[in-house]
């Protein structure tokens, strides 16, 4: 056996280390192979080592054939992971101890950034955008009234207040009542909103310029387009439906819209009375379904105020509508959905719009009031037929479901203070199921 033979895991691979990455080849076997041996490499890895740099290799010259070759790749990772690579440690110490980097340095400006753009431009955009205008804050008012009504109350003051810096003068008051007008028929289920904000506004608003205040250049516009309602309603789909948003608008500003008067309450607005009529008639001159399905929705949100008002004045405004309406159902060829519609509006019509009024008990009969069993309760058989007190069999169908029920004796037994015992009566079944219900119940709140 060889003397030199080594039973050390590891031993005898010949690994050909150079003690000088740069020197390379100029040394002897003889050398290299008493350092292998005496110094043996470990078996593992270092857990860390240094960084791996290729300018650290250099190229290394065949003493024989004087040709410039490199270290290939397995070579330069065990050099760096050799004892001998210690001069590679010191290199990096004189990085660091050389580097220039400082934490005093100027900021770093990613490539592609211009350094000398001019950021000057930014802030005349800022300045830009925080001059608000009057149409936008006049939007963001609606809008937050269009999406939180129920803050009407308290928002319209501080609203009104903002309107008043911002509008004093003429065109500014005329510019207000345009956007509050367009949004008013734009924004959908805003007729409501928009009409109580135009109401407060005329009533609050302190800019009076001798063209009109807020309430008379509002009726100057709602003009401009109540002019326009032969036209409006034999046009295009879209005129239709502008021109439908704007006869729900006069609708609520009819409701809400106050004139204070020297002597008593507010009034309404009686040129919008009028005007109420000669759209109703415009509308069902042209029975087309988007034009019925208006005046539908007009009468039903001010037909009892109309009705009343015209009463008071002898004119049978309402009546000739009402007529016009069962012509339509008569000869019109409407949709089943409208002609319904048309069918109901007459119905509430006829019971007084719906609204019950205060009668004397003694006058009060079936017979001479519509509305008598309007707010009695109603009951089911037990096969889920219906009734109420206005059916003629009510006071048997009432009597066989307290007998059947037995309602007083089972709860409350002979003596009103005696407890009704739901065991006795419980389904076995339905006991079992208790049971494991009661018991998985006990289970759970254990764990």
């Amino acid at each position: 056996m060889n003397e030199n033979f080594d039973r050390a895991p590891g031993a005898g691979r010949t690994r050909n280390y150079p003690t000088d990455p740069g020197l390379l080849g100029s040394a002897g076997d003889g050398d290299t192979k008493t350092t292998l041996f005496n110094q043996r490499e470990p078996l593992r890895q270092p857990r860390t080592s240094p960084p791996f740099n290729e300018n650290n290799i250099s190229p290394s010259y065949d003493m024989a054939g004087n040709v410039c070759r490199r270290q290939n790749k397995p070579q330069q990772s065990a050099n760096a992971n050799s004892p001998y690579a210690s001069r590679g440690y010191n290199d990096v110490d004189s990085l660091v101890k050389s580097s220039k980097l400082s934490a005093n340095a100027p900021e770093f400006v990613p490539t592609g950034l211009n350094q000398y753009e001019d950021f000057s431009s930014y802030d005349d955009c800022e300045s830009d955008y925080s001059e608000a205008t009057l149409a936008s804050v006049v939007r963001d008012f609606l809008a937050h009234l269009s999406s939180s009504p129920g803050s009407f109350e308290s928002d319209v003051e501080y609203i009104t207040g903002i309107l008043n810096s911002w509008v004093t003068t003429e065109e500014l008051l005329q510019e207000l009542v345009e956007l509050i007008y367009t949004e008013s028929t734009a924004i959908p289920n805003f007729a409501y909103t928009g009409a109580r904000l135009c109401n407060y506004l005329s009533h609050h608003l302190l800019v009076s310029p001798p063209s009109g205040n807020f309430r008379q250049l509002l009726l100057k516009r709602c003009r401009i387009e109540f002019e326009q309602r032969d036209v409006a309603v034999r046009g295009d789909p879209e005129s239709q439906k502008k021109f439908h948003s704007f006869v729900l608008f006069l609708g609520e500003l009819y409701l809400h819209l106050e004139i204070k008067s020297k002597n008593g309450p507010p009034n309404r607005a009686n040129i919008l009375l009028d005007a109420l009529k000669d759209l109703m008639k415009s509308l069902l001159s042209n029975p087309l379904d988007a034009n019925l399905i208006c005046a539908v929705k007009l009468l039903k949100l001010t037909g009892s105020i109309l009705d009343d008002a015209w009463k008071e004045s002898g004119k049978p405004h309402m009546e000739d509508l009402i007529k016009r309406i069962e012509n339509i159902l008569l000869d019109a060829t409407c949709n089943r959905d409208v002609r319904q519609m048309l069918l109901k509006l007459v119905e509430l019509r006829s019971s007084d719009w719906g609204r019950v009024r205060a009668a004397a008990a003694s006058n009060a009969t079936p017979d001479n009031d519509p509305n008598y069993f309007m707010n009695e309760p109603t009951f089911y058989t037990e096969d889920g037929t219906p009734f109420t007190a206005a059916d003629p069999e009510y006071a048997e169908k009432y009597q066989e479901i307290m007998d059947r029920q037995d309602y007083f004796h089972d709860v409350c037994g002979d003596n009103e203070n005696e407890e009704y015992d739901f065991e006795d009566e419980m389904d076995p079944e339905i006991e079992e199921a208790f049971e494991n219900f009661c018991l998985e119940s006990e289970r759970k709140r254990q764990q």
